[in-house]
């Protein structure tokens, strides 16, 4: 875990900052960024559209939700002008741009930032900036995981001849049976 955050660090990142402790659910990560958050003072929260781990899309809201914070999800672009910042987002059917005064969390869809590599002078300052490993505060899990099961494999492919829809018909009520 420390050679990403000091990455992130050699990007350009202040300080950075490390639960000492195992994630249990989606509330209990976002409870840990909240309380960092709440003592910081920042102006800006991003995450990610989803995690790794819990796939859920719901870290960005809980974290606005503990800390009182507007919030703005699946931004594919963010402008910051002093305390303003405009963010846009695709809906269905469009663009939708927000404007929202600072501070905010945002939840940022993959691509807005672009991919950047550390050049030697960031990795060399990366070493001397604080990275603090804090340690976990109490939280009751919410949910817990009850079961994981790989889905089925998928069956082979059968081919039917377009000029054939009988056989197509007959293979969609005897095998698939969803006719």
């Amino acid at each position: 875990m420390e050679p990403i955050i000091r990455k992130a660090l050699a990007l350009g990142g202040d300080e950075a900052f490390r639960v000492n402790a195992d994630s249990q659910d989606s509330f209990y990560v976002s409870a840990q960024i909240a309380e960092i958050a709440g003592q910081g003072n920042y102006d800006l929260i991003f995450t990610g559209k989803e995690t790794i781990d819990y796939n859920g899309s719901s870290v960005g809201g809980m974290i606005a939700g503990l800390t009182g914070l507007p919030y703005v999800a699946l931004a594919n672009h963010f402008e910051l002008n002093g305390n303003t910042a405009t963010i846009t987002r695709e809906i269905e059917g469009g663009v939708e741009v927000v404007e929202v005064s600072t501070p905010v969390v945002v939840s940022c869809l993959q691509g807005m930032a672009e991919a950047r590599i550390p050049n030697m002078r960031g990795i060399m300052a990366a070493r001397t900036k604080p990275l603090k490993v804090v340690e976990p505060v109490a939280v009751d899990n919410l949910t817990s995981i009850v079961s994981f099961e790989l889905p089925p494999a998928k069956a082979g492919v059968k081919l039917v001849p377009a000029d054939n829809p009988g056989e197509l018909v007959r293979l969609l009520h005897e095998e698939a049976k969803v006719i």
